[in-house]
Parts: structure tokens; sequence; C-alpha cells
């Protein structure tokens, strides 16, 4: 398998043409789509894309966020935001709250994020409104482009609650597999697999969140060929696991 980053790419604005700059990235890099292939989007571009942009110079808090905001030494107007993109909140520390997002997934601060915002001002970055339709739209726009049977999957950097650290995952998988079913099938000595199942899209977004970078890279598309999984319809829902069967709630 092969991770190429598009590289460069130029900055995004809102209503920029996601799908012609990808086209244009793919010409530079001297790719040509072929069927299977996956293309990897940073979250940030995607959200950019479609004005998903926020001065918190034009949130008036309310009430029930100005409290836990200054519990936690937080702006209460990014405490409005975060609740406003929350089902829930499930836990506080200072600077931080860790909640439900309204997508479905559990995540710091609803995944509004303030690095690698360019204008001017307070502003911040909330998530794509319907990552799958995103990624769906998207990859309609590539395939007719190129006549080729694509993946698109939006990647976000998101804690776990075991270990240190923030990884890739993908928020909106298109078109490829997010959860493979190895329950049945025989391991290398004939014992049959009873609860393996991998989450096969994660996997990938981690291995192209390593290639893209957190900081400066300005590598946000990172193309993908030979994935070992069949492309097939899918969306996030695979891979959120639900409250009942959630140890840590």
């Amino acid at each position: 398998m092969t991770l190429t980053p598009l590289s460069p790419f130029p900055l995004i604005h809102p209503v920029d043409p996601l799908d012609q700059m990808i086209q244009h990235a793919l010409q530079r890099n001297g790719i040509t789509l072929e069927d299977g292939d996956i293309l990897g989007l940073a979250q940030k571009i995607v959200s950019k894309s479609e004005g998903r942009l926020i001065n918190l110079d034009t949130v008036n808090p309310s009430l029930k966020a100005i409290e836990p905001g200054e519990k936690i030494e937080k702006d209460p107007r990014l405490t409005e935001l975060i609740l406003r993109e929350s089902n829930h909140a499930l836990r506080t520390r200072p600077s931080t709250i860790i909640v439900e997002h309204r997508l479905g997934f559990v995540c710091v601060n609803a995944s509004i994020d303030h690095s690698n915002v360019a204008e001017k001002g307070e502003w911040v970055l909330l998530l794509p409104e319907k990552p799958d339709r995103s990624t769906q739209q998207l990859r309609s726009q590539l395939q007719q482009a190129s006549g080729c049977n694509l993946g698109i999957m939006i990647i976000d950097s998101h804690g776990r609650a075991w270990q240190n650290g923030t990884v890739g995952v993908t928020i909106g998988p298109g078109g490829l597999t997010g959860v493979v079913d190895m329950r049945g099938k025989p391991d290398l000595f004939g014992y049959q697999l009873r609860v393996t199942q991998i989450a096969s899209a994660e996997e990938l977004a981690a291995g192209a969140s390593l290639v893209m970078g957190q900081a400066a890279e300005g590598t946000p598309v990172i193309h993908v060929r030979s994935f070992p999984y069949k492309l097939r319809e899918g969306g996030s829902e695979e891979l959120i696991r639900d409250n009942q069967n959630d140890l840590f709630r």
C-alpha cells in the first residue's frame, strides 16, 4: 500500500471548489486515479470549504455556558459553541470538556479548533455539519471526473480512552469499509476468531494522518493506493459504539 501526500496544496477558503483543487493537486503530483484509490482529507480543509468558521466575537454565551466556562477556565463563548455542537458534556477539567458530539462520537471540546486558522481575529473552526454527506458529494464529483470507483475519508485527530496522545481517525468514510468483521474466520493455527473486528478505516486514517503531519506541513490530502480491503458503501455509524456497550459511559 502507498500513501502519497499531494504537495504543495493551496490554502483553503470558504466556498473553494475542493474537488477541482484536488484534481489539480493530483496532476501536479503526476498521479492518475485508478479504481480502488482512496483520498484522505484533513477535516480542516473540508470545514473551511464549507464555511464552518465562527468568529467568537459573534457568539453570545448563554448562562448554561458561562457557569461551566468559569469553572474550567475556558472562554464562555467557546464553551457555548462546544455545547451547541454536542449531545452531552461527559467530563470536565481545566481547559477541557469531554463531550458526546452531535455526530455520535466522543471527543475533546467538540473538536473545535484554533490551529491552522489563518483568518485574523478570534476565529475557530467547527467540524463539517454532515461529514458523510461531504464525503459522498466529493466522491461523486471525483468519480465523475475520473471514471473510477474511489473512496474518500475525512480525517480528524482524537484522543483515546486508554492511552495518551492523539491519533488520526475518520469522521466520514465514504465508499470504504469502516469495520471488517473477522468473526468466524480461522487464525494461523485454525482457531476460530470470536470477537475480532478490525476498524480498517481508522487504521488507514492513522497512517494517512502520520503522512499529513499535525503542524505546519501543509499536506492536507493523501492519495492511497492498494488498500487491502475492497471498497463498499459505508458510513461513520459503523465506527461508533452505542452507549449500552461503552464501558466508559
